[in-house]
């Protein structure tokens, strides 16, 4: 058995296991690599569960133990502590054992390497067929709250450059989610949520689902609950030698959504840009530098 009919049985079993074994599925799905480094323990330790729980995770897919399973994948790539304040503990320690300048630079190392995994082929092909989904709809209902609702406005306020009727589901007082009560199934919803996930984010997905709303997500597992809503899934990687993070690739990832989006709307994006422009131009939105004006003789 290879490492992708391991990930196969995993995921397709996911939902029959105890929440201790989805808990040590989700680390094997989602560092494959770290799986061939570190100890059985310290995966264990990472994924939060006891180290008998991995071997009864081999078990419960036909293995003898654990350390099957790690012969199957050859590479690593750290995963960070789970808790913040974890995180910044080490952030600390790093910083003052190596200097700003390691610092910064295995920050934008990491972000560069989770950036490269958005340009892969399996990568693109959803990205094509989320773009294909969403220039299909209706009405986009673009959803992130936290860290991610920054990510979901600058791709509503893009959409709505280049004419595309897009909805942020987002209120005073807590009265975003009101704006669903028209949502229907010729709409689509962009949702976006990474580890720790907003509760109120899932929910609101599950809502638009049960009304015929397809969903294109942007999270960072295969195994979060925004994914098994979602009918397109956009998976951005989030570790940062911060303790924070990084919403970078959802950025990255929802403004390539839009610029896919706008070129298949064709004539009517560079109809819609143009009647944009000539509002901003109204208002004297941003400062322009004024053209260089012909000296009279």
């Amino acid at each position: 058995m290879g490492d992708a009919a391991l990930v196969g049985l995993l995921k397709s079993g996911f939902d029959g296991l105890s929440p201790q074994l989805q808990e040590a599925a989700r680390w094997v799905i989602d560092h494959p690599a770290d799986v061939a480094l570190l100890t059985t323990r310290e995966q264990a330790r990472r994924a939060g569960v006891a180290p008998a729980t991995m071997t009864r995770l081999a078990q419960r897919i036909g293995l003898k133990g654990y350390d099957e399973i790690r012969k199957l994948y050859a590479e690593a790539v750290r995963r960070r502590p789970e808790s913040f304040r974890a995180r910044a503990e080490e952030l600390l320690q790093r910083r003052d054992t190596e200097g700003d300048a390691a610092l910064v630079h295995d920050v934008l190392s990491s972000l560069a390497h989770h950036l490269q995994a958005l340009t892969s082929a399996e990568s693109i092909e959803r990205f094509t067929a989320a773009a294909k989904l969403i220039a299909g709809a209706e009405r986009v209902f673009c959803l992130g709250l936290r860290s991610s609702f920054a990510v979901a406005y600058i791709f509503h306020y893009v959409r709505s450059l280049f004419g595309a009727s897009s909805v942020l589901v987002d209120g005073a007082g807590g009265t975003g989610v009101d704006l669903l009560r028209t949502i229907g199934s010729a709409d689509v919803m962009l949702a976006i949520s990474v580890k720790p996930y907003t509760r109120h984010t899932v929910h609101a997905a599950r809502y638009s689902r049960a009304r015929g709303v397809r969903i294109v997500a942007v999270t960072d597992s295969e195994m979060s609950p925004l994914a098994a809503l979602a009918e397109e899934t956009l998976i951005v990687r989030t570790e940062t030698p911060s303790f924070f993070h990084t919403m970078a690739p959802a950025f990255a990832a929802v403004e390539c959504l839009a610029a896919l989006v706008a070129a298949r709307r064709g004539s009517q994006t560079l109809a819609a840009i143009a009647a944009s422009e000539k509002q901003l131009a109204a208002f004297d939105t941003f400062m322009v530098r004024p053209r260089n004006r012909r000296s009279r003789s």
